[in-house]
């Protein structure tokens, strides 16, 4: 009888970490902190609308798992993702689910308008997406500062126009320094990495975005839009 060949010993890792996310609770919770947060259990719990106790099992697997990392201040756990490969990871399955592709469509006017702005802008773990994500790496391409040929690479002109707005780009760890992340409503790539996060954090301190209510929609203020404009070209239609 002919061997069967030795099981490739990454196989049961996998198929761990698909299980952590094969579970709709955790995937929300997941999904909520997106927004580069971090949660109390509590406040997750109430977000996924599901028991305290419930909340904690579940997180506990999260953590487990490495997708998670907690901090305990005091009485309150604090929940955020492991790092940028979790959010990553996060985002790009998201971006597997075709927007309008299942029936479950919103009902309440509320939750069409929140899936609106989530769309016009918002962060990615700790850079920019949706539209207004979309719209700056465009326009960084377009004017030379940013390449997408097999990958998102900043040119000379790019490093300079970072430079120029005093906007550092020192990595602290082996982050890459650009690196594009496929976002899950425009299905296009948007810029992360370490310019990513440095620009998306100079947008919201300079107050040309700020966010919308708790959530990790963004939008852009009459500021911002002269910022974006005067800066990168954007006009104030695209990403309104």
């Amino acid at each position: 009888m002919a061997r069967m060949a030795h099981p490739d010993p990454a196989a049961p890792r996998l198929a761990a970490l698909a299980a952590l996310l094969a579970d709709e609770t955790r995937a929300t919770f997941c999904l909520a902190l997106l927004d580069g947060r971090a949660w109390t259990a509590g406040e997750l719990a109430r977000h996924a609308s599901v028991a305290p106790s419930t909340a904690s099992e579940h997180l506990g697997k999260l953590v487990a798992g490495g997708l998670l990392a907690e901090e305990r201040q005091g009485r309150h756990r604090y929940l955020r993702l492991a790092d940028e490969r979790a959010a990553h990871l996060v985002e790009d399955l998201a971006a597997q689910v075709v927007p309008g592709s299942t029936p479950d469509r919103p009902r309440m006017l509320s939750a069409q308008g929140a899936g609106s702005a989530l769309a016009r802008g918002r962060t990615c773990y700790d850079h920019l997406a949706g539209r207004i994500g979309i719209a700056i790496a465009d326009a960084m391409t377009e004017r030379g500062l940013l390449e997408q040929g097999t990958g998102f690479a900043l040119t000379d002109d790019g490093l300079g126009w970072f430079d120029a707005r005093g906007i550092a780009l020192k990595p602290r760890t082996r982050r890459p320094l650009v690196r594009s992340c496929l976002d899950w409503t425009e299905r296009r790539p948007h810029l992360a990495g370490v310019a990513g996060a440095a620009l998306c954090r100079h947008v919201l301190d300079s107050g040309w975005c700020v966010r919308i209510g708790s959530g990790r929609a963004v939008r852009a203020t009459p500021a911002g839009e002269l910022a974006l404009y005067e800066h990168l070209g954007i006009e104030a239609t695209t990403i309104r």
